[in-house]
């Protein structure tokens, strides 16, 4: 059935219209915008592929992102791209085989930042890179022969096509990641349920989008400089564009919302072009909202795991000087507590990054002690620090650890990485399981169950 009719405010690649659209009772939100109701269409033609290819145009003139090439390691380590660790975030536990050959696509790769971590820390996977731009994969090449080496480069098929031609590709794959993607595209859902499609049963996909109410001041002046593009008869040039952007942002007057906004969130990492393009002169966008985001998701055909940054979406942080208030908002369902965070703190909310599956995927919650007692376990990878009573989580930020959450660390950390009875380590540390699920829960330990 079918609620009233309504006109709502919507982001596009136009632009911000109004709508009038007719709610279902069930579902409110952004899918039709999205494709999820649209006919199937030809992306080789018409609109669709004139906008694919304004897109192509911005990538090889300004191949993104910018990171410079080195001839190591990358720095850091992101967990998101370590796929033990992101399957544990997933899952609870560690894979069951942690050395088993992979298959990971990196869809909508640019110049192979994520994928050179990809390659990094999953020794034992095949990457595929996928890009719609040619330039911006000769310098992914360059990136990951320069840092991975030759062996490197032997794991990694380089793959120049459109996302909406994934499905040409052999096989499917157990880690699918997509950041800052699908949104660029004129079809957000149909190029997820692509994605879908090659993702393997029990596989994770990792997804990043933009969030409409954070980006709202970089929304604003994408559609001002579209204005000013027209008039300038500039449209499509994207060095021209850059030129023009700069100077509306030097004329504004001190102040100004969206030059104050650019000058305290963005200005730093919008000091290069290709990044300052990326963001002001996208002639694609999509800006979502909780509601749409899980609208979108619903109508994948993949399930929801989690936000992978849900420190971001703790009401604690926001509500914590009034605790029946924090109650109170604690006692809404999941969704709407997002929504409460992000309606609270917009500034906070720019993008959306989120695990997706495909069933089955198994959860353990480790909440029976003879399950917990009979696991092994290993001293995460991702954190930094130990030994120490003070370490950095998956994420960098600090945590103390508790004596008793040390010492069963330190039982752990003798078996120098390999797995560790649980309850040989209990028995050592004197810890409680509750102290091992705080660990867990924490990402500082990872279980595997007994087999």
């Amino acid at each position: 059935g079918y609620g009233k009719r309504e006109r709502i405010r919507v982001c596009g690649g136009s632009g911000v219209k109004d709508v009038v659209v007719r709610r279902r009772r069930r579902r409110v939100g952004l899918i039709g915008m999205c494709g999820a109701e649209a006919a199937p269409v030809d992306t080789k033609t018409g609109e669709f592929a004139k906008t694919t290819e304004k897109v192509e145009k911005l990538y090889d003139t300004y191949p993104f992102p910018p990171d410079p090439l080195i001839d190591e390691a990358p720095i850091g380590y992101n967990w998101r791209w370590h796929y033990p660790s992101s399957y544990a975030f997933c899952t609870g536990r560690a894979p069951e085989d942690s050395d088993a050959p992979l298959r990971i696509l990196d869809a909508g790769c640019g110049t192979g930042c994520g994928t050179e971590y990809l390659v990094h820390l999953n020794p034992n996977a095949h990457v595929t890179a996928l890009d719609l731009s040619s330039s911006a994969l000769d310098v992914a090449r360059e990136r990951i022969g320069r840092s991975c080496g030759e062996e490197g480069l032997k794991r990694v098929t380089f793959e120049h096509r459109s996302l909406f031609d994934v499905h040409e590709l052999p096989g499917q794959f157990d880690q699918i990641n997509c950041v800052g993607v699908i949104h660029h595209t004129p079809d957000p859902l149909r190029a997820l349920r692509a994605l879908a499609d090659k993702l393997a049963p029990g596989g994770i996909c990792h997804i990043f989008v933009y969030a409409l109410y954070g980006r709202w001041e970089i929304m604003l002046m994408q559609r001002a400089l579209k204005l000013m593009q027209h008039v300038d008869k500039s449209t499509g040039d994207f060095t021209r564009g850059v030129e023009l952007a700069r100077r509306v942002f030097k004329a504004l007057p001190d102040g100004n919302r969206l030059k104050e906004r650019e000058k305290s969130r963005w200005a730093q990492e919008n000091q290069r072009d290709s990044t300052f393009a990326d963001m002001y002169l996208h002639p694609q966008e999509f800006d979502y909202t909780v509601r749409s985001v899980f609208e979108l998701i619903d109508a994948s055909g993949l399930d929801f795991v989690a936000f992978s940054n849900p420190r971001n979406f703790d009401l604690t942080r926001l509500l914590k000087s009034d605790p029946e208030l924090l109650e109170l908002a604690e006692a809404l369902p999941l969704r709407e507590k997002l929504e409460l965070v992000e309606l609270l703190d917009p500034e906070s909310v720019t993008h959306f990054e989120f695990f997706l599956t495909k069933p089955p995927l198994r959860v353990t919650d480790w909440s029976d002690d003879a399950t917990l007692r009979a696991a092994t376990a290993t001293i995460s990878p991702c954190i930094h620090g130990f030994p120490g009573n003070m370490i950095f989580d998956r994420d960098y930020y600090p945590l103390a650890l508790s004596s008793t959450q040390r010492a069963f660390l330190e039982a752990v950390h003798g078996a120098d990485g390999a797995p560790f009875s649980v309850d040989a380590a209990l028995k050592s540390s004197e810890a409680s399981p509750d102290c091992v699920r705080s660990l867990v829960r924490d990402s500082v330990v990872v279980l595997q169950e007994a087999k």
